[in-house]
């Protein structure tokens, strides 16, 4: 078996931490997997992903994980239960998210699927999400990167996936893209399934590892409503839902994105599942501005599908965050037709479901429409998350029918 751990993690002495506030034994023995600085007496110097123990005042250890100093999450618990944390713990956890994606695709009409999905596959700050043949790599900092041995978890991948390729991306700001670790780094979009839709996806210079694949079966389950329907997917980036509503019959799809490359990715996967070219149009455009536009010339749509960026990337800027959210999906609402379907999207963690309902129905009423609820939907079950850990519960899809 190949290493999984880097070599300094597994043969360093641990570094031992210890808890601030006694209350935090039982949130660690729950299952949730985080400490931030403040919760720990002090902050030892120490390498990032160095291996530590969490103890109590009496020595008692709680939790066995990675420790990274430099970052406001400090702890990310790997083993509370087990004795050992070591490349055996480490391929059992990889064998048992390998299982879990067995079940949940037993066909070849999905090869596009998260396989690791981090804290939620107990294994912390990993992310693994697979393109056919190809998988991409990442990394959720530099306590990760200290911690686990990539080169080592790509062979292991490949050798249990038969996989080509196994690319490593870094994070956005890095001074490089990232690096094959298992064969070259793939030189033209990928090809894969999704619910026997064909994709083609940029590992390399794409978005996120190159599609967004937490929004399968959201975009599976809207097709019930686009046959005969013209369809608005707004922030369409390389054509996902629109594709789908191509597939299930829709009359014509409109892509507005604000980037050129992608919407010529969408035209591409609208091709290459052999739809109607005249009944796709990509537009580029801000999404702000395009509905502004298309409400004065009172344009309108039976379904219109919003899935924006992150507006609050972090805790600081949620109040401003809502107040965006709450204005475009107002305009969205305002080019809705009568009796059409509006479905509203938000990827931050930061943006609760209750305060995402909340600006879902003010943005209906500053419309001066009104709205029932059909469905409330998440992240799909390749994108798991610790029960404790509601703050992985990140992704909210709500659909709407408007008067």
């Amino acid at each position: 078996m190949p290493s999984l751990l880097q070599p300094s993690t597994a043969q360093q002495k641990p570094i031992h931490l210890q808890l601030a506030n006694r209350t935090l034994i039982k949130t660690l023995k729950s299952g949730h997997p985080w400490l931030y600085a403040d919760s720990l007496q002090s902050l030892p110097p120490a390498a990032s992903g160095s291996l530590a123990l969490v103890k109590t005042k009496e020595g008692d250890i709680i939790a066995k994980g990675l420790y990274d100093p430099k970052s406001k999450l400090v702890f990310r618990a790997l083993a509370v239960k087990e004795r050992r944390l070591d490349d055996s713990l480490i391929e059992a956890r990889l064998q048992r998210a390998a299982a879990l994606r067995r079940r949940l695709f037993q066909s070849q009409d999905t090869t596009g699927y998260r396989l690791l999905n981090g804290e939620g596959d107990l294994l912390p700050g990993l992310v693994c999400d697979i393109y056919g043949s190809s998988a991409v790599l990442k990394l959720d900092g530099e306590g990760p990167a200290g911690f686990y041995d990539t080169k080592g978890i790509a062979t292991w991948l490949q050798q249990q996936l038969q996989l080509q390729c196994v690319y490593l991306k870094n994070r956005s700001g890095s001074a490089s893209r990232g690096a094959a670790l298992v064969g070259p780094a793939p030189s033209k979009p990928v090809q894969f399934r999704e619910n026997g839709i064909a994709f083609a996806a940029d590992l390399v210079a794409g978005q996120k590892t190159g599609f967004f694949l937490d929004q399968r079966d959201n975009r599976s389950w809207m097709q019930a409503f686009h046959r005969g329907s013209r369809v608005l997917n707004l922030f369409g980036y390389t054509g996902g839902f629109s594709v789908y509503a191509g597939a299930a019959g829709a009359s014509h799809v409109t892509t507005v994105d604000i980037a050129d490359a992608a919407l010529s990715a969408a035209d591409d996967n609208w091709l290459l599942n052999r739809l109607p070219p005249h009944q796709h149009e990509s537009i580029a455009a801000d999404a702000f501005d395009f509905l502004d536009r298309a409400a004065a010339a009172k344009e309108a749509w039976d379904v219109v599908i919003c899935d924006p960026p992150s507006f609050a990337p972090n805790k600081a800027s949620v109040e401003k965050a809502q107040a965006s959210y709450e204005r475009l999906f107002t305009k969205a609402a305002a080019v809705t037709a009568s009796g059409g379907v509006l479905a509203l999207a938000s990827c931050s963690s930061h943006i609760t479901f209750p305060m995402f309902h909340s600006i879902c129905d003010a943005a209906v009423q500053r419309a001066r429409r009104t709205a029932t609820v059909i469905s409330v939907r998440g992240q799909p079950a390749d994108h798991p998350y610790p029960a404790p850990c509601t703050e992985l519960r990140y992704l909210k899809f709500v659909a709407h029918v408007l008067d």
